[in-house]
């Protein structure tokens, strides 16, 4: 029987007869895929999240005081508080009852800095969105809260172009919820805010119901809604809204011919492919498939590739690892859970891509981390990817070796801040518990991360 190709791949490094880039080209090889067997869809994935919430809830996992209000604590010799970490403090923590929500769980989160520079955390959780504001020594302080349009969802997601944040819901008729965010400017935190979900929005806007995702591109004032209901068409993929008036979002196209998307990134591209320079290109996670498209003219959209990878099991989410735009990151949702393809030992598994031509991506190698945990969230700043991993919770790795060795071997943990302790002791699982999302862009350095069960943390890199 023939050895696996990582296999001869490690062999060869070990005696010095591989290169980082054959060893890339190899990876490649092996990664590669023409379809995705295990692949599983959203439908799927929701009625097993949902179970998983059921069972959690009867269990009193988001019963009132189930959580300790903990205060900033310095993380030292592993420990900071409750919590296992390392190089990373927690400066402010406000459980999901202590911002209003009456049902306690938590989901998508993103932030905000007004003009002046004072920094908000937006908070999503099932019965709507909390505001926070985080302050200089990095605390949160409960600002007030925005209730869901409809009914609750255990899936919210929002996100900001200019002075507004965008809300969606998997919830029926729920829509697109637009929001002007001067209105946290003047709250008094003694007297927290329930706003109304009529009166103080800029707009609702109704061209669909449910979604599960909501991404921003601010470059071109833009909007784009995934996972919306099929039968509100665009067969659950991008639908694709002009924010430039808040008050009214216009749609401008629909990408439907890969189905439905999960998630997205979307820049104007400035990478080595010089045919697609200076146009909007978007990276979509279509649950089996990483498939990037031409968004540029909007009432008709290219795509220009859709690339299965071994191990697909459910392509959730991921970003673009350098300022050059030659890699990026993806993170599968389920290949840990279902011990598929490099992620068997159910170790969080990250993939490698080369799209140095977006029209044939090569998936050339993985990162590991080192405990057992779902992947969920990640975003790159400056080399550095920030993730947000389920039950092993925030994780910040040094990607920037990338350009020179595309296989992900010399990537490397800097810091950890874990938010579930229930499964410590086990070495951590790959369940759908712990942190949700991260965001790792504020000015001061803080790093917000939404988790299922407790609340909303800011930390801080310390090393």
């Amino acid at each position: 029987m023939k050895a696996p190709v990582a296999t001869l791949v490690l062999a060869g490094l070990a005696a010095g007869l591989v290169t980082p880039n054959n060893k890339a080209a190899l990876l490649a090889q092996e990664l590669s895929a023409q379809s995705a067997p295990n692949a599983v869809s959203m439908a799927e994935m929701r009625t097993m999240k949902t179970q998983q919430r059921q069972e959690d809830r009867a269990a009193g996992a988001y019963d009132a005081d189930r959580y300790t209000a903990q205060a900033a604590t310095k993380c030292s010799n592993g420990k900071a508080g409750e919590y296992l970490c390392r190089n990373v403090d927690l400066k402010g923590f406000l459980r999901h009852q202590d911002t209003g929500s009456g049902d306690r769980e938590g989901n998508d989160l993103w932030a905000w800095t007004s003009s002046s520079g004072r920094e908000f955390g937006i908070v999503g959780q099932t019965d709507g969105t909390a505001f926070v504001e985080v302050l200089k020594d990095g605390s949160l302080q409960y600002l007030g809260r925005l209730p869901t349009q409809t009914v609750n969802s255990d899936w919210r997601d929002m996100k900001v172009v200019g002075d507004h944040v965008y809300i969606g819901a998997e919830s029926d008729d729920h829509g697109l919820q637009v929001f002007d965010l001067n209105k946290l400017l003047d709250l008094d935190p003694q007297d927290p805010k329930t706003f109304d979900i009529e009166s103080d929005l800029t707009a609702h806007y109704r061209g669909f119901g449910s979604s599960h995702n909501i991404v921003s591109h601010e470059a071109t004032n833009s909007i784009f809604a995934v996972g919306t209901q099929r039968s509100d068409g665009c067969n659950a993929g991008l639908w694709m809204l002009d924010v430039s008036d808040p008050s009214n979002p216009k749609k401008t196209g629909c990408v439907s011919n890969d189905g439905y998307v999960h998630d997205a990134q979307c820049v104007i591209y400035t990478g080595p492919h010089k045919q697609y320079r200076n146009r909007e290109i978007c990276f979509n996670y279509n649950e089996d498939t990483l498939t990037i498209v031409d968004i540029t003219n909007r009432s008709s959209p290219q795509q220009l590739s859709r690339t299965a990878y071994k191990g697909a099991t459910y392509t959730h989410q991921g970003w673009i690892a350098d300022k050059d735009m030659k890699y990026l990151l993806l993170d599968d949702e389920l290949d840990e859970m279902r011990k598929t393809g490099p992620a068997s030992d159910q170790k969080t598994t990250t993939y490698v891509v080369d799209i140095t031509d977006l029209s044939k991506p090569k998936f050339t190698g993985i990162y590991k981390s080192p405990v057992k945990s779902i992947d969920h969230n990640q975003y790159i700043v400056n080399g550095i990817s920030y993730q947000a991993n389920y039950g092993s919770g925030l994780r910040i790795v040094d990607v920037s070796s990338i350009a020179q060795d595309p296989t992900g071997s010399q990537f490397k943990e800097l810091g950890f801040f874990d938010v579930y302790p229930e499964d410590d002791s086990a070495g951590g699982q790959a369940t759908f518990h712990g942190a949700w999302s991260v965001y790792p862009w504020l000015k001061s350095g803080y790093i917000l991360v939404n988790s299922i069960e407790r609340g909303v943390y800011s930390l801080k890199y310390t090393a």
